[in-house]
């Protein structure tokens, strides 16, 4: 991309897509043109300890990086792929400089025009910028769902981040969703108590709405 004439290339990862609670984030970082931190790949092969321990390095490594969410209410709304593009606009957009291309994770672009996307299924694992857009979302989304938490314990999101776990389904069963859940994914199916209180909506597709193991 920079041979064909790119100066800033920005890397793209998403976490939170599979959550039942909490925002989606985007994370985009532009990689520095020297060696990338020891051991930089893909959040999901790192321990949290060395997830947390990369951050620090990848902040001063890194020329830029940025974040970018939707709210429980956006994806309610739009429905997952919009609330990805728009979350990672709204990244790009508050990079310090605008990247004239992308490298985004996976095989569906859902950037589309004006960026110029390339996409790589496995990228935070072959792209540096994108690993390290994906180190520093997920730390940055596992620390703001440990807040988010602070007020509903019983859902213990300082574990499981908003994903579905043993300890996430027993709160929901007995509390039911939190201010903080999307409140028109299946999950609320399950729970006869609580289904009236589903949204519901006409999606342009469903991907993303699948629970997924955290």
């Amino acid at each position: 991309m920079i041979a064909a004439g790119a100066r800033v290339v920005a890397g793209v990862d998403e976490v939170g897509r599979g959550a039942w609670a909490g925002p989606v984030v985007v994370g985009a970082a532009v990689s520095a043109a020297t060696p990338p931190p020891a051991g930089l790949t893909d959040s999901k092969l790192l321990t949290a300890p060395r997830r947390e321990a990369l951050v620090p390095e990848l902040e001063a490594w890194a020329t830029a990086y940025a974040f970018g969410a939707a709210s429980p209410e956006e994806i309610d709304e739009l429905g997952m792929t919009a609330a990805l593009r728009l979350a990672a606009v709204r990244a790009l957009e508050a990079l310090p400089v605008r990247p004239d291309a992308v490298v985004l994770d996976g095989s569906h672009d859902f950037l589309g025009e004006p960026w110029t996307v390339r996409t790589v299924v496995k990228g935070d694992q072959a792209c540096i910028g994108v690993a390290a857009a994906s180190v520093l979302a997920k730390v940055y989304r596992d620390g703001l769902m440990a807040e988010l938490g602070t007020g509903h314990p019983a859902f213990a999101f300082c574990d499981n981040a908003g994903y579905p776990s043993p300890t996430h389904r027993r709160a929901l069963e007995e509390f039911g969703p939190t201010p903080f859940h999307r409140m028109s994914w299946a999950f609320l199916d399950d729970l006869p108590q609580w289904r009236h209180l589903k949204k519901f909506r006409t999606p342009l597709e469903d991907a993303g709405q699948t629970a997924l193991d955290f």
